[in-house]
């Protein structure tokens, strides 16, 4: 699945094999996040991880949310998920 616009957020939902491949997979986009000074709503737990990223001032999904999703699926191409 790739990134979804659902309710003034890009939205992405990864499944996961165990809890650590989705903890690892979070600590994986961190860094991108961090470097954009962007901070998304991550959920996650055995299986799965949910990500949401919105530009709260702006009141929805602008540029810095693309190019935050842009720099999230390249942390993330080495899983096999």
């Amino acid at each position: 699945m790739s990134w979804i616009e659902q309710n003034g957020s890009l939205v992405r939902e990864f499944k996961t094999p165990d809890f650590m491949t989705a903890y690892r997979l979070v600590s994986a986009v961190v860094n991108p996040a961090e470097s954009l000074k962007h901070h998304p709503d991550i959920s996650f737990g055995w299986g799965y991880v949910r990500i949401a990223l919105t530009t709260h001032d702006a009141g929805g999904v602008t540029a810095l949310d693309h190019q935050l999703a842009r720099a999230m699926d390249e942390a993330v191409k080495s899983f096999d998920l």
